[in-house]
């Protein structure tokens, strides 16, 4: 993805020929008639005779009423019933047309839109135009229901639009005419959509319809005006219906534009919104993490206002609503675990059963300790307060308006206190309280700790105190004193629950409302007619929507300046944009004021400043359940490590305040090295709150890439400045991104280098040759070492002097070895060309071992002499070395001196009794590396190494150590076992020839692959030993480098502790390896990865290291990300405008466009990483 031209076009040519087909065809509902190709008129005639059916079938009914021959409701069953038949006869013939096997025909044609839907109809009533015409439905069930549907909208519709009524609602045939025309416009629209062909929406939530819910969008906003209409007819004398009914009217004949416009919602997004909302605002709750909860939370939550309005008692109904508040707004999983926990207790008998384990389980108990706490105070607070003032003479109002002045008192306290936990101060102002040198992390984690200390105190007002002041206030209330009412048993229901659902909110509410009713006349309709928990509620939504349109305009000011400000982002259409928004300011700005209502995302198209008001939807804005999508890669596990630790760090954050107000749907951005985060609040309840995590790519494109460094200069702008000016400006104050604070985490470092000059040195690969024998004769003791007793694979030796015969692999009855499914090497092979390249050739095998899927047969190999069983000889008459040498098929000829020596198995006799501890397994003793040549190149064993490795081994525990390892370093024996195993390693790497191996052939092995020889299935077929000599390859290309960087190793006590150093604390590996995933998730404390950067045609290395890093924490604008994943939605479901290089996908540096198309949902978005819910605790 390169750099943006103002001339990229928002849709290429394909895409507006596909848009300007598929629009109109969704404003009228289904009907093709831009099809981009010349067909047969009877193509049209036939959708235009489909979509007006309905307006003929009611206009049957409708005659009929106007003549007095039917009565109103007979005139709407009769269109109705016709309706029901004639949709069934369309679907009928849907499905005979399917079951006719008729071969559509295509048309060649250059034009690829064409060649998608262009056909060649034989007649006016044949399958092929039916089957085009009307595609039919997916299930029988929906054949019949829609069906049904359709006789519904059109007797209602009927009903709905007689002449007669709406002359009787405005009183001017004009207006009757015009509502009566456009109102059958849109029925036959709904209709159509219905029965005969369903148009896309622009309205898209879902990305596959797999139930067929779109049919219903349209026909189930019908029913919802007919409904209100209904109400009017049958409930009368109300003028406020009457005047809805014909407010409601005129709407109705511009549902098509909504429609097409996209800014009513599907079914499903309003179903989920609608919840939402009413759970929010009318019984105090929060958004969910996911539908199911909300369902759940929604129905739990609607019990309680009707319970609550039966109960007799005031002071009941008063510590109903008090403790139920209270226990819906904590953490439902929190609440069933304890209820599990409560249940199995209760049939095991037993309570030493622990709910989260031994780590947090005083943890647990101490948040129990908690809940009941404060809930047995709150309980006691209300009902004696209650109680009190409705027995005794003082004013209730007097001791309201005393706990109103407290409130206010703990409203300042509180804001303030958490104004001063982050970098700004309302984002423009930089907080004087905040540390200044960062630069230094230890002493600014020093002083922010001191910070933090502020932010318990805040915490302790905010948790504790505040909601049993607000309790206070509610029970004072004169309201609860009266009969019971829908109002009081709603309004107060909602109160008592936001106290602790969202505590912070609820205390501005409640001070607005004391200080409006201490500053208002009694007399005044606010305090006559209203009670304080409706008052309440009215203030709660006038907050919500207040900060809505305030986030919006910014929103929208943000994408009009930076269209005329940055200078990538101008286009040949921006001054006519600007001069239109300029001009139409107030249309502009009752689009977001309409948006702000609707509380739904404010869509600039194409995000270009051409505003519309996107269909209201849940929070999370997308469909799918959080966290089960991503696009996983490498990558990946970064974020995995990473988020236990973060949530750790965001609680005492989110507690202290360091993080703002935390509501539903709030967006934060962090930054740490490469690494970019999203977080999104999915939920918020009483000292918890629920996230979702997104990790994004690593900076794979330069828009990514250009993003990511304007995200770096505005925490840089905002953290590191050497000498911050006091309380100075937020310099990127029009960018979305709000710096808030920075935490400190346990991360891994990540440091790429070039190793041009260290791997590729004669010097350094002469060096790397003497200690890659070295370290092999460490790896393998050390194994030895290690290896228990009982995986000694039936080597026995019982005394001193006692031979031990090792038998050919071939009449060996150890199983077949496992296949190395696991390493590189079986994903890796060798080039047509030297193995001794400069660049590694690497290519994927299309064929790995499977030697552990294959039974070990052990028949004879034709042409070869049968291996004698060594069963069949007596104790003490063991066959000579030369029957069990290797029958060597496959390799290259050699000569036959050569082959008389071709394998070699060793006879050991050891001279002390311990060494047997330390020896090889029989099946390494064997392979199929001449022994004359073993012999040639022993002299390079390091032998004074071997015995001081040997000497400082801790697997001998008696009380003789010292001798016992001085006798088994002298064990000639031994030493001549590892001898000819190390060096066969040795040659199996690096081939027969002794030369200095090559940077790609390092390259090569490191990354598991053997060059081309007789040690190639030798090695292959021990997988142990396989990993052992790779492991001890990349330990002594990891002292290269080290030795290269940090100076030479002085003695062998030194380097021993180096190589125990790689043991302990390093991973040294491949990225693609999952035991590299695994040692990230355990959190080893180092990495080392080696790489070749082709494009670059360099060597480099990659190393990783667990520290504690600081990670910078800003807050994006809600609104900015709901509207451009609304246009999002929009481009990609609807325009499909997928365009890898499409305008609204540029690098942004205001709105951080590209980053947030990242951090959306896939399919649309693709974020590498993205969590479960995770719960965090507040306290």
């Amino acid at each position: 993805m390169g750099s943006m031209s103002p001339d990229v076009p928002l849709l290429n040519d394909y895409k507006q020929d596909f848009l300007l087909k598929r629009f109109p065809q969704t404003v009228l509902g289904g009907p093709r008639l831009k099809l981009g190709y010349c067909a047969p008129s009877y193509i049209y005639v036939n959708q235009i005779v489909l979509f007006l059916m309905p307006w003929a079938l009611g206009g049957i009914g409708t005659l009929l009423y106007q003549l007095d021959i039917l009565r109103d409701y007979a005139a709407a069953a009769l269109s109705g019933g016709l309706m029901v038949f004639t949709a069934a006869v369309i679907q009928l013939m849907s499905v005979y047309a399917k079951s006719k096997s008729v071969v559509v025909k295509r048309m060649r044609t250059r034009d690829i839109l064409a060649e998608e839907d262009q056909h060649e109809f034989t007649s006016c009533a044949g399958a092929e135009t039916v089957k085009f015409l009307i595609p039919g439905k997916k299930y029988v069930a929906n054949t019949v229901f829609h069906s049904v549907l359709a006789g519904l909208v059109c007797g209602l519709g009927t009903w709905y639009l007689l002449p007669n009524r709406v002359t009787l609602l405005y009183g001017s045939p004009g207006a009757t005419a015009v509502l009566f025309v456009f109102g059958w416009i849109t029925l036959c629209i709904g209709e159509y959509s219905l029965i005969v062909n369903t148009a896309t929406e622009t309205a898209t939530f879902q990305t596959q319809d797999t139930y067929e819910i779109t049919p219903l969008m349209r026909p189930l906003y019908i029913f919802f005006f007919v409904s209100v209409d209904l109400a009017h007819r049958f409930i009368v004398n109300i003028p406020t219906l009457e005047q809805m009914n014909q407010i409601l009217h005129i709407v109705f004949v511009l549902l098509p534009f909504l429609w097409a416009l996209g800014t009513l919602p599907p079914p499903d997004a309003l179903l989920f919104w609608a919840v939402e909302q009413v759970l929010e605002f009318g019984l105090g709750g929060s958004s969910m993490s996911t539908h199911l909860r909300l369902l759940v939370m929604f129905i739990i939550s609607a019990g309680v206002p009707v319970v609550s309005y039966f109960i007799p008692s005031t002071v009941g109904v008063v510590l109903f609503m008090t403790g139920l508040g209270f226990l819906l707004s904590l953490n439902p999983s929190y609440v069933s675990m304890v209820f599990r926990h409560g249940v199995a207790r209760h049939r095991v008998g037993s309570s030493h059963e622990a709910i989260p384990g031994n780590s947090g389980h005083w943890f647990w108990w101490k948040e129990c300790l908690l809940f009941i706490t404060v809930l047995g105070m709150a309980l006691l607070e209300a009902g004696l307060l209650h109680h009190y003032v409705s027995l005794s003479q003082v004013s209730r109002s007097g001791a309201q308006s005393v706990v109103g002045y407290v409130l206010m008192a703990l409203l300042s306290i509180v804001w303030i206190l958490r104004e001063t936990q982050s970098i700004y101060i309302f984002g423009i102002f930089r907080n004087p309280f905040y540390p200044k040198d960062i630069q230094a992390v230890s002493v600014f984690f020093d002083k922010q700790n001191k910070l933090l200390k502020i932010g318990a105190v805040r915490w302790i007002l905010l948790t504790l105190v505040s909601p049993l002041a607000m309790v206070a206030f509610l029970a004072l209330d004169s309201s609860l004193h009266g009969l019971h009412s829908v109002s009081v048993s709603i309004g107060f229901t909602r109160a008592f629950r936001m106290v602790w659902q969202n505590t912070e909110n609820a205390l501005l509410e409640t001070v607005v409302v004391s200080a409006v009713h201490m500053v208002s006349s009694t007399d005044c309709w606010w305090n006559r007619s209203l009670d304080t928990g409706i008052r309440l509620l009215l203030i709660g939504i006038v907050r919500d929507r207040l900060i809505q349109f305030i986030t919006k305009l910014q929103f929208a000011v943000t994408v009009l300046l930076a269209l005329w400000t940055e200078k990538k982002q101008h286009r040949k259409t921006t001054t006519t944009l600007c001069v239109l928004n300029a001009v139409f300011a107030p249309f502009v700005l009752g689009i977001i004021a309409l948006s702000t209502l609707l509380s739904s995302p404010l869509l600039p198209l194409f995000t270009l400043p051409v505003f519309l008001v996107g269909f209201p939807r849940p929070v999370q804005s997308w469909p799918g359940a959080v966290g089960t999508a991503a696009c996983v890669c490498t990558d990946t596990v970064f974020y995995h490590q990473m988020v236990p630790r973060l949530t750790a760090a965001l609680q005492t954050a989110m507690a202290a305040g360091s993080l703002g107000l935390l509501l539903p749907g709030s967006h934060y951005l962090g930054r740490f090295e490469d690494r970019l985060i999203w977080i999104m609040v999915l939920e918020r309840g009483y000292t918890y709150c629920c996230i979702n995590v997104k990790g994004l790519e690593l900076q794979e494109t330069s828009c990514h890439t250009a993003e990511a460094q304007r995200v770096d200069e505005v925490f840089e702008s905002a953290f590191q400045r050497e000498h911050p000016q006091l309380c100075s400006l937020n310099e990127h104050l029009e960018n979305v991104l709000t710096p808030c604070t920075v935490l400190p985490v346990k991360l891994y470092s990540d440091a790429r280098n070039v190793l041009t000059g260290i791997i590729d040195s004669p010097d350094n690969l002469k060096e790397f040759k003497d200690d890659l024998i070295k370290v092999l004769v460490w790896v393998l003791i050390q194994h030895c070492s290690k290896r228990p007793n009982t995986q000694e694979n039936g080597h026995k030796t019982e005394t001193t002097g006692e031979t031990s015969q090792v038998l050919p692999p071939a009449a060996n009855s150890s199983p077949c070895p496992e296949s190395l499914e696991d390493s590189e090497s079986a994903n890796s092979d060798w080039s047509d060309g030297s193995i001794f390249d400069d660049e590694p050739a690497i290519k994927n095998r299309t064929e790995k071992l499977r030697s552990k899927d294959i039974p070990c047969t052990k028949l004879p190999i034709p042409g070869s002499i049968d291996s004698q069983n060594p069963d069949d000889h007596s104790a003490g008459t063991g066959p000579k070395n030369d029957l069990y040498r290797t029958v060597m098929l496959g390799l290259p000829a050699v000569d036959k001196g050569q082959r008389e020596d071709g394998a070699y198995i060793p006879l050991v006799e050891f001279s002390c009794s311990q060494s047997r501890l330390l020896s090889l397994p029989e099946e390494w003793r064997s392979n199929s590396t001449p022994h004359s040549k073993i012999i040639e190149m022993s002299p390079l064993f390091p032998e004074d190494w071997y015995q001081f490795v040997l000497r400082q081994l801790e697997c001998f525990h008696s009380q003789e150590k010292s001798r016992v390892l001085e006798e088994v370093a002298k064990d000639k024996a031994l030493k001549d076992l590892y001898v000819h195993t190390v060096m066969a390693c040795y040659i199996g790497l690096f081939g027969i020839d002794n030369g200095v191996p090559s940077p790609g052939q390092l390259v090569r092995v490191y990354n598991g692959g053997l060059p081309w020889a007789g040690t190639l299935d030798w090695l292959s077929e021990k997988p142990e030993l396989f990993h052992l000599v790779r492991k001890a390859f990349r330990y002594t290309l990891k002292l290269m480098v080290d030795k290269a960087s940090l100076g030479p190793i002085e003695d062998f006590k030194e380097l021993t502790n180096c190589l125990r150093e790689y043991e302990r604390d390093w991973y040294i590996g491949l990225v693609s390896e999952e035991q590299w995933k695994r040692a990230i998730l355990e959190e080893k404390p180092r990495f080392f990865c080696l790489g070749y950067e082709s494009s670059m045609g360099v060597y480099t290395s990659r190393v990783l290291m667990l520290q504690e890093m600081s990670v910078h924490i800003g807050k994006l604008n809600a609104e900015a990300v709901r509207g451009q994943w609304a246009n999002l939605s929009w481009e990609l479901l609807y325009a499909t405008n997928d365009d890898e290089e499409r305008y609204s996908i540029q690098a942004h540096p205001l709105l951080l466009r590209n980053l947030t198309v990242q951090a959306a949902d896939p399919p649309l978005g693709y974020p590498i990483f993205s969590s479960k819910p995770l719960p965090i605790h507040l306290c």
